[in-house]
């Protein structure tokens, strides 16, 4: 994979550190020579228990840590380990720490666990029962080889099934000497016991782009669906779309998006996605189109379509890292973005399918800050974002 060239990175991206070829230096910090200054590890992730505490977990050593808030982040509890025995932990950029509820109740918690090599990882998942404390940690697949494992999402299903799915580059390193292989691969492992333990992982599509975050949603029947960031002969970074078979395999792949941005590397920019009552799937995700790099919000094809409805630029030319959630009728996008002085937090609210939004400034900051994630509760919605001075911040969408 080439650098980017200087040009391209001052012109369309200076101000996103995670655009970078694959061997992006903040998501392999721990890579790093030891001159160079460690970024904070920011990476977090939160979610509200049913009687409306608040989860989040985060990074403290080689440790991922739970709290609680039973005020809406007002205070916390102190850190309760949920990986006894110390071990590596990304927590940066698009690589950090989930958490989700089983249905039976369960808390889970995934991270990815860099290994010795360059840029390679397994994928990590403990289970609590009851919220005092963690079984030890297992790693979600069978392929032990020290190679990518990483940048997982974590989906829950009503039946007590659990998916993980990753970026994987075992079909990359069978390739090598055989010809050329395109990007990596996406894997999924299941779990049917509510994440005790998971059936053998299956390969859900080759030629997946390296270094994006992974997005899950449910389709309106339960099916499970994943968006990506995907590499197109020969080398055009859109994304694809899969709907997965009740064994975590891949119904259908499709592809989403129609930007065309032909680029040989890894902008560190993943999509969001969700669907609505009707079954219309709306994302957001990052791009090149026309010349131009920016966050992009719309409503993907289905079946036999091959365009997306209602693309719109979102934010300005700095926006980064958005996502989205639906409460009922109000669908909200949050993303961040750099002014040259602050970064600030900022929200598009539409109650008409995503075809009108209203503008809301939320929040900002002077120091480091998280990606954003929007979180629900009691149908409510709201932004859940970490920054280097405030920490953790619960803001509430109107």
């Amino acid at each position: 994979m080439t650098a980017l060239r200087p040009f391209l990175l001052v012109s369309l991206f200076a101000f996103l550190l995670p655009l970078t070829p694959a061997r992006a230096a903040d998501e392999h910090a721990q890579h790093a020579p030891k001159a160079m200054k460690k970024r904070i590890e920011l990476g977090s992730a939160a979610v509200f228990a049913p009687d409306g505490t608040l989860l989040t977990v985060s990074k403290q050593d080689e440790h991922v840590v739970l709290q609680r808030s039973a005020d809406q982040g007002a205070t916390w509890s102190e850190p309760l380990k949920v990986n006894a025995q110390p071990e590596a932990i990304s927590a940066d950029g698009e690589n950090r720490p989930k958490i989700a509820l089983a249905s039976d109740g369960g808390i889970l918690v995934s991270w990815t666990q860099p290994l010795g090599k360059p840029y390679s990882g397994a994928i990590r998942l403990a289970r609590s029962d009851d919220g005092s404390s963690f079984a030890p940690p297992l790693t979600v697949h069978r392929d032990t080889a020290e190679i990518t494992h990483r940048f997982e999402t974590l989906q829950t299903l009503p039946d007590n099934r659990v998916l993980v799915a990753w970026i994987d580059k075992r079909d990359l390193e069978a390739a090598k000497g055989k010809g050329n292989y395109r990007g990596a691969a996406i894997y999924s492992a299941l779990s049917t016991d509510g994440g005790r333990s998971f059936l053998p992982e299956r390969k859900v599509a080759d030629h997946s782009c390296e270094c994006c975050r992974i997005a899950s949603a449910l389709d309106t029947d339960g099916a499970l669906l994943l968006l990506w960031r995907h590499v197109y002969a020969p080398n055009e970074r859109d994304h694809a779309l899969a709907r997965l078979k009740a064994d975590g395999s891949a119904d259908s792949v499709q592809r989403a998006t129609y930007d065309h941005w032909r680029i040989d590397a890894c902008p560190h920019h993943g999509p969001s996605l969700v669907v609505d009552a009707q079954g219309v799937r709306h994302a957001v995700w990052f791009n090149v189109k026309d010349g131009e790099g920016r966050v992009f919000y719309g409503r993907l094809p289905s079946g036999n379509e091959s365009r997306v409805d209602g693309q719109r630029s979102i934010g300005g030319p700095r926006a980064a890292h958005a996502d989205l959630a639906l409460n009922d009728d109000q669908l909200a996008i949050v993303w961040s973005e750099f002014d040259g002085e602050k970064t600030r937090l900022d929200a598009l609210v539409s109650r008409d399918n995503g075809r009108n939004f209203e503008p809301l400034s939320l929040a900002s900051t002077e120091g480091a800050a998280d990606q954003p994630r929007l979180i629900q509760h009691r149908q409510k919605l709201y932004a859940f974002w970490r920054t280097e001075k405030e920490g953790f911040r619960l803001i509430p969408l109107p």
